[in-house]
């Protein structure tokens, strides 16, 4: 049997990019080495405005909306400020989220298989091979939306990838009767990164990332210390351990009839290691380009890494500019870019996707850099 389209990876870049092309009429598979529904750890932070993008519903996949952010410094000096948005920002847990756009791919008539490994690659002329450890599949078309882990994109041939290596350590506590409705971030504890606490209907999860390299730290005596402001011991929940792979320039995307999307395709913010918004893009606009290629557009594919470079690139780049300058002078940075109320109201409104960097770009970075002129911060 051959598909049009093979997908490796059922997480939102997979089921966002399974979801658009079946919907077209397109033959697709998704690989997924887990079962489904299966954890991920992740903070589970979404911009609502990736609505946009689906014609369906996904707010019966969303666990918690909160309305207000509420910083520290060093689990001091607290912060809270209230969303100037239309919309809150959304919580999500990645079972279930994930798992409800891979259901509504199956809806559109995508096949789905699980617990099935990939092994290998090969391309046979016109199409691609899919060695898996189950049996051999073909597709026409393949996409790599197999993680920070996966294995796709060095077959592939992406052996040196633009990418800035993060890491993240997190743990999902159960709370039954916690009532913040906020989202908490902890700056200066954790070098080069942020400590935060994303609510949950039924708990928290709790993690610690270091985005741009740094000294090595202890994470999880870090987020231990944090956790004991909730009442929650580190040591009796799980703790799972990931990298990030961060956005560190534009890049081609495309190969030989096959894609990356997702984090794969190294599109995680910088700055605030968002993850969830452009894998569902990239996965859109990855389904959208097959699509085209299979209608016999020659174009497409290279198309593919122009629209991502646009439409997620461009931004990117300011906001490692502004990663950069915050990371390296976090106290000052705290002061004038999280206590300053104009601030945080533009941060916020980028977390919902109201505002883009490049908007605040400039006047955030002649602020920041103040901190690096002896006598000026």
């Amino acid at each position: 049997m051959s598909f049009d389209c093979i997908i490796v990876g059922a997480g939102p870049a997979g089921g966002s990019a399974a979801y658009h092309l079946a919907k077209r009429g397109r033959k697709v598979l998704v690989l997924e080495r887990e079962a489904l529904p299966r954890y991920k750890p992740c903070g589970g932070g979404v911009s609502p405005m990736v609505q946009q993008w689906f014609d369906f519903d996904l707010m019966p996949a969303v666990s918690l909306t909160v309305r207000s952010i509420r910083y520290t410094w060093q689990m001091g000096d607290p912060q809270e400020v209230e969303l100037d948005s239309q919309e809150p920002v959304w919580m999500v847990r990645r079972d279930v989220f994930d798992h409800y756009l891979i259901q509504q791919s199956q809806k559109q008539g995508a096949e789905v298989r699980d617990q099935i490994s990939v092994t290998g690659i090969a391309w046979q002329g016109d199409r691609w091979e899919v060695q898996t450890d189950v049996e051999p599949l073909t597709g026409r078309y393949l996409i790599a939306a197999d993680g920070a882990k996966g294995s796709l994109a060095k077959w592939l041939g992406f052996k040196d990838r633009k990418r800035r290596m993060g890491a993240a350590l997190e743990v999902e506590a159960p709370a039954t009767d916690h009532n913040t409705k906020s989202a908490h971030f902890d700056f200066g504890t954790v070098q080069n990164g942020y400590i935060w606490n994303f609510p949950k209907e039924d708990g928290y999860s709790i993690g610690v990332g270091t985005f741009i390299g740094g000294e090595k730290q202890n994470l999880k005596e870090i987020g231990s210390q944090y956790a004991q402001l909730f009442g929650v011991d580190f040591a009796a929940v799980r703790a799972f351990g990931h990298p990030l792979c961060l956005w560190d320039g534009d890049q081609a995307l495309h190969t030989q009839n096959a894609l990356l999307a997702g984090e794969a395709a190294c599109v995680v913010d910088p700055f605030t290691a968002e993850g969830i918004r452009p894998s569902l893009l990239t996965g859109m606009l990855a389904a959208e380009a097959i699509d085209g290629a299979i209608a016999g557009n020659a174009d497409a594919l290279p198309g593919y890494t122009a629209r991502v470079h646009e439409a997620w690139g461009a931004d990117m780049a300011w906001a490692q500019k502004i990663s950069g300058i915050f990371y390296r002078i976090p106290g000052f940075a705290y002061k004038i870019g999280v206590k300053r109320p104009s601030a945080t109201k533009r941060m916020g409104q980028i977390l919902c996707g109201e505002l883009r960097y490049r908007d605040v770009a400039g006047s955030a970075i002649k602020k920041l850099t103040k901190g690096l002129i002896p006598g000026m911060g």
